[in-house]
């Protein structure tokens, strides 16, 4: 993919100046200072087995309610009131529950804000999710929850939001000197959050109810546009930033893989811009199989937008112009379709960097099965989403012969002899000075997707961004 200083989402290195990256919202980085691992010892010992006996205790005991409650109920049933007795089961349930968070150190809990009226706003939307203790408020509220069968097919917004009835937002804290709720991508997993939390001695949060969000008249026709101006509410009162990127654009980022991808990729733009085309996950490597077939056809042959449509069998749309737009590389209205596919295995296989390099290379090779230092540099470009990158170092040392052209045998051979070829060869002195990054901020897997927000862009209505030669 080819990166322009006109576009939004990635930036050419240099084209503006760099802060302090933004927070990432997929990583939560935990340090413990020596007097907070004795106390973590101190409680490991003696309040932790309590407390998870007792919480395990709870969960046992609202097991066989949530049976009860769940007796006899079909998908229609889901959509009426509860029955009298199913009411006090669910109170039952909740009353239990709200003993378990007891047990996990929650003894209090601040709430602030005015809970509305059922009939001022019956649906309660919650956030940030970042923690399986973000059920407290439900256990608060004894409120149900709303969950959508569709959720897995629109992971931004729900319907909730298509009714286009007023909604009170809620947000939650968790005000603790030392984080160890939070649970992300890359971070202290499950069971490690579960024993931290419970070895505090006391777990601050907060429950702040906002004000009734009312839709407009436009908002009640367009569930997107009510689902994003809510959203934009709730992240101001919390002071985080909006995201468009989701769960599989972390996947990608944070993929174990030997090129790990910089933090000013291009590669989530092009992951989001595939989704809205309908690529499905289960049928990307299908789709990956045809277009690379498709493509090692055309070899060299470069193609304009009606082309490209007609290649993907879609029909030009404003998501199909940005997707071409990633690619064209001079501005002159043809592409490579070479660096479609490259990027597309990219998105499908994030952690096999050699099965993309290999077919990368079924792309590029000439009638011998070889390609040349240019060819590379186009192929790690556009398999990291940046604009430049210097690849003489690494194929100088493939290329032990100096025969001026590297088959895929001799790059696995060195592949395999040094693993961290991207690092040594790449990174270190490439990455840090063109990216404007220290080199350190690329050692977690693939970076670590440093700018989340489209809202941190020069303008997000303009086209995407491209890689200059």
């Amino acid at each position: 993919m080819k990166l322009s200083s006109r576009g939004r989402g990635c930036c050419v290195a240099g084209s503006r100046e760099r802060g302090p990256p933004p927070r990432s919202p997929f990583v939560h980085q935990l340090r413990l200072s020596p007097l907070e691992k004795a106390k973590i010892a101190f409680m490991t010992l003696t309040l932790f087995p309590i407390r998870l006996f007792f919480a395990a205790f709870m969960m046992l005991l609202a097991w066989p309610f949530a049976f009860i409650a769940s007796m006899g109920s079909d998908e229609q049933e889901l959509e009426k009131p509860l029955s009298w007795w199913r009411k006090i089961v669910d109170i039952l349930l909740k009353a239990i529950m709200r003993m378990m968070w007891l047990a996990g150190g929650f003894h209090w809990i601040s709430v602030k804000g005015r809970r509305a009226l059922p009939a001022e706003a019956a649906i309660l939307t919650v956030a940030p999710h970042s923690s399986y203790f973000d059920a407290i408020p439900v256990t608060m509220t004894f409120a149900s929850i709303v969950m959508k069968a569709e959720s897995k097919d629109i992971p931004v917004w729900g319907r909730a939001f298509i009714p286009g009835v007023p909604v009170q937002p809620v947000v939650l804290r968790y005000p603790n000197k030392l984080d160890t709720i939070t649970w992300t991508w890359q971070g202290p997993g499950a069971l490690e959050i579960l024993w931290l939390t419970l070895c505090q001695f006391h777990n601050s949060v907060e429950i702040e109810f906002l004000p009734v969000y009312i839709p407009s008249e436009e908002e009640r026709k367009n569930p997107v546009l009510y689902a994003n101006n809510v959203r934009r509410v709730m992240a101001e009162a919390l002071g985080v930033s909006v995201t468009d990127y989701t769960f599989e654009d972390c996947q990608l980022a944070l993929a174990e893989g030997q090129l790990r991808l910089p933090s000013d990729t291009c590669l989530l733009e092009f992951a989001k811009l595939v989704r809205s085309l309908g690529l499905k996950p289960e049928t990307l490597e299908d789709d990956l199989d045809k277009y690379a077939a498709s493509a090692m056809k055309m070899k060299k042959e470069k193609v304009d937008l009606k082309e490209f449509s007609a290649y993907l069998e879609f029909p030009v749309s404003h998501i199909l112009e940005s997707m071409f737009a990633l690619f064209d590389e001079n501005e002159d209205g043809i592409i490579d379709i070479r660096e479609f596919v490259i990027a597309l295995s990219v998105v499908c296989k994030p952690s096999k960097t050699l099965e993309t390099i290999q077919l990368a290379f079924q792309l590029y090779q000439s009638e011998n099965g070889t390609i040349t230092e240019e060819d590379l540099a186009h192929i790690l470009k556009t398999a990291m989403g940046v604009s430049q990158i210097n690849v003489t170092h690494l194929f100088r040392a493939v290329d032990e012969e100096e025969k001026g052209e590297i088959t895929y045998d001799d790059f696995y051979r060195f592949a395999e002899l040094h693993p961290h070829f991207a690092e040594d060869y790449l990174y270190a002195d490439q990455m840090g000075a063109e990216s404007g990054l220290e080199t350190s901020s690329l050692s977690a897997p693939n970076g670590i997707c440093t700018d989340f927000s489209p809202e941190n862009a020069e303008d997000k209505n303009k086209p995407m961004q491209k890689k200059l030669n």
